[in-house]
């Protein structure tokens, strides 16, 4: 079935996105990207119409009004919204699709803007709505969540029958060769590194110190084609939904890389105050300082032509099939270059942005279907990653060892 998509946000996943959702006529009859920042709409527009003679519409649109989203999908009707804005928007955009009767998808979870803390309570509530309105919600379908939660799926389905211990192990092994850069959004990306670490075992949730604490928890993985590079754990929300679905589950922690250099530019925002998510008194003007320390970093979307290097993400898995306990390593590669190449961004908005479009056409040609409210372990993964292979995300399944229980 072809269809008709709105994609709501301008930034550099939406960029991606829309890329490779108009690389595949065949399944997207119309694109329509809309933002409030009307211009980056249109940098996205002209870009696709020069590399595939192709043309989409733009729309602006405030996603903290939801009758303005409302407004905006009842103009063009699409079959589905693909909700590329910040988090902070979800709700508003899910009760919009409630409110018009059209399918949602995102890639990452709620987090509301008065508190650095994310989680998907706030949109599993929204279950019911969708089912009263026959309507799709698929939950976290970039790559952390997103195709991590596939790969889950993937070895539950074809490679064990239990998966007993989870490791998620997400690397930036590329450059860009400035001092300090966050890949996606920086007031984002800060508030959601700076928290304390959580993992889940024997059906608790323990928590960590944060990465920049000394007593933080971290080890060295040698990742295909990058080489060893120091992990860290973090807290993240897939392991929220993959410790509900995936069977036998007994330990589940979220592992990525950062250099001393970015620790150390992170210690010093915090020291100083520049982390801070409260409003303060300048000169007569309540300012947000991580918002003002936005403002001085590099925007994300620029960092593309710069990024040499790959990043490496997948899951470390150890389980019982047929009696026997074996461990197995799902894994994507990336190419800063190659994806800028392609779409005009680096390789950590390349891999968020490609299985949000794989996710609509799965929903759109009907290989998911479903009332309510979904994370992506939860549906079938057989097709999907089929597509991620075709598509630019090419995985590899390897015997590995398993990871250390302690460092």
């Amino acid at each position: 079935m072809k269809g008709t998509v709105l994609i709501i946000g301008a930034g550099s996943v939406a960029t991606v996105c829309a890329h490779k959702c108009a690389q595949v006529p065949e399944y997207f009859k119309d694109i329509i990207v809309a933002s409030r920042n009307i211009e980056k709409c249109e940098a996205i527009r002209d870009a696709i119409r020069k590399r595939y003679e192709r043309d989409i519409k733009v729309e602006r649109v405030d996603a903290d009004d939801v009758n303005d989203l409302v407004n905006v999908i009842e103009k063009y009707k699409p079959d589905l919204v693909i909700n590329l804005a910040l988090t902070y928007h979800d709700l508003n955009i899910m009760e919009a699709c409630v409110r018009t009767g059209v399918h949602y998808l995102d890639t990452a979870s709620y987090e509301a803007l008065e508190e650095a803390h994310y989680e998907y309570s706030w949109q599993w509530a929204f279950d019911e709505k969708f089912k009263e309105k026959g309507i799709m919600g698929i939950l976290g379908c970039g790559f952390d969540p997103g195709a991590t939660n596939v790969f889950a799926a993937y070895a539950q389905k074809h490679l064990f029958d239990e998966i007993n211990y989870l490791d998620i192990l997400d690397c930036n092994g590329g450059t860009h060769g400035l001092p300090f850069a966050t890949n996606f959004n920086p007031e984002l990306n800060i508030r959601e590194i700076l928290q304390n670490g959580r993992y889940w075992e024997e059906g608790k949730w323990i928590e960590t110190p944060s990465i920049i604490d000394d007593n933080c928890i971290n080890f060295t993985f040698n990742y295909p084609e990058v080489g060893p590079r120091k992990s860290y754990l973090i807290n993240h929300e897939e392991l929220e939904s993959l410790v509900l679905n995936i069977r036998g589950i007994k330990r589940a922690r979220f592992w990525m890389t950062f250099t001393d250099t970015y620790l150390m530019h992170l210690k010093v925002f915090k020291n100083v105050g520049l982390t801070r998510i409260d409003p303060v008194d300048y000169e007569g003007h309540k300012v947000i300082p991580l918002r003002f320390l936005k403002t001085l970093l590099p925007a994300p979307g620029s960092l593309g032509p710069r990024y040499k290097g790959k990043t490496v993400i997948g899951n470390v898995m150890t389980g019982k099939k047929d009696g026997k306990v074996i461990t197995k390593y799902i894994y994507n590669v990336c190419d800063h270059e190659e994806a800028y190449k392609e779409t005009g961004t680096q390789a950590i908005a390349y891999t968020a942005g490609v299985p949000a479009m794989i996710g609509a056409m799965m929903l759109l040609s009907g290989e998911w279907q479903g009332k309510g409210v979904f994370n992506v372990e939860q549906l079938d993964p057989d097709k999907f990653m089929e597509a991620m292979n075709k598509y630019g995300l090419p995985w590899r399944v390897v015997d590995w060892e398993p990871i250390p229980d302690k460092f």
